[in-house]
């Protein structure tokens, strides 16, 4: 019999999940207090409107600073379903549900992974689960039915699960992911004042660094605060690595070397190692690819003709970079692909009138 999945809350996530769900056979139900948002995921096929009969599993896509009422609220309608919710903190939606009294054995918190700077039903994506990792927190008030349903609807939608505690999950993601985006705010918030000049000389980095800072203020307003407690103690490291360089740079400013470049050395040297942790694509282990730089002239299909290329030539892209110069009349594409290709493909480039550089 068709699975069905009841998902409240139409926004980027919860539009995302159905349109996953869907594709993957599950009836799809949708509610959201929005009509115009419940109507836009209705219409990109995220699933039906409409619908009382009771669902099997309900999905809580509800903004964070109503996710508990809305949990309490649907456990408490559909007495024989399963309900999680995905946001992005655990332990105080699970401590909130034990303070109501709510019925946690058919509770099981969740969170995907996964998500875009653009928000709402019309940036929902079919594919965005797909190899992210869908985060599961069971409890021990937990029936073990419900987690292997909340389980099986994740990986419908191309998730891998992992399992951890609530307070182990919100420690983790304040580290790589709640204080990224401080990060990446704060230093966007630098750009404000600059010069048209002074901001035509943006590269990569920049625009690697700051890529999130387009996020929504509302939405991560309410995350933050959410996850304040586990947020605090990794921004007060933070400040301590930050005091250290610039007590260092501010030397240095000063005319006083002595030790001042070993501190910055560290900085620089631990971060890479750091960096070498995240896992490579689709969850993997931390992979190194080779990077070619190919010059693509600045006109219409150009890019298409370099992917059709890469393409042709039997090689997978692991990962792609595009930087264009303010008024050049060509950007280059970083292609990383798998170091046992590289030479393969910069050949065959070459060979197709490209420029290619390593």
């Amino acid at each position: 019999m068709c699975v069905h999945v009841r998902i409240v809350g139409c926004g980027l996530i919860g539009t995302s999940i159905g349109l996953a769900l869907s594709r993957s056979g599950f009836r799809v139900s949708l509610s959201d207090p929005s009509p115009t948002s419940q109507a836009i995921a209705r219409d990109m096929g995220a699933g039906e409107i409409d619908v009382t009969d009771a669902p099997e599993v309900v999905v809580v896509a509800a903004p964070p600073d109503v996710v508990v009422s809305v949990v309490r609220a649907e456990l408490d309608r559909w007495p024989g379903a399963v309900v999680t919710d995905v946001a992005s903190m655990k332990q105080q939606v699970l401590d909130e549900l034990r303070s109501a009294g709510a019925d946690l054995s058919r509770y099981v918190g969740s969170h995907p992974m996964a998500g875009r700077e653009r928000s709402g039903a019309v940036a929902a994506r079919a594919d965005l689960f797909e190899g992210r990792t869908w985060v599961i927190c069971p409890t021990q008030d937990d029936d073990p039915g419900a987690v292997a349903a909340v389980r099986t609807v994740a990986e419908a939608t191309g998730a891998a699960t992992t399992t951890m505690d609530a307070a182990e999950h919100d420690h983790a993601v304040a580290a790589v992911s709640h204080v990224p985006q401080i990060a990446a705010s704060l230093v966007a918030v630098r750009l404000r004042e600059l010069s048209d000049e002074a901001i035509g000389l943006s590269g990569q980095g920049i625009r690697d660094v700051t890529r999130i800072a387009e996020s929504d203020p509302m939405l991560w307003t309410q995350i933050l605060a959410g996850n304040a407690a586990a947020v605090a103690p990794v921004l007060d490291a933070l400040l301590d690595d930050l005091g250290r360089v610039r007590q260092a740079v501010t030397d240095l400013a000063a005319g006083n070397e002595d030790g001042a470049r070993q501190v910055l050395a560290r900085v620089i040297a631990d971060g890479q190692l750091g960096h070498a942790r995240i896992p490579g694509k689709h969850g993997s282990a931390p992979t190194t690819y080779a990077t070619l730089v190919v010059v693509v002239p600045d006109r219409p299909g150009e890019l298409g003709r370099l992917f059709n290329d890469i393409g042709a030539a039997g090689v997978n892209m692991e990962d792609l970079r595009l930087e264009h110069g303010q008024g050049a009349p060509v950007g280059l594409a970083e292609v990383s692909v798998l170091p046992s290709v590289a030479e393969r493909l910069r050949d065959e480039l070459t060979a197709k009138g490209w420029s290619v550089h390593e």
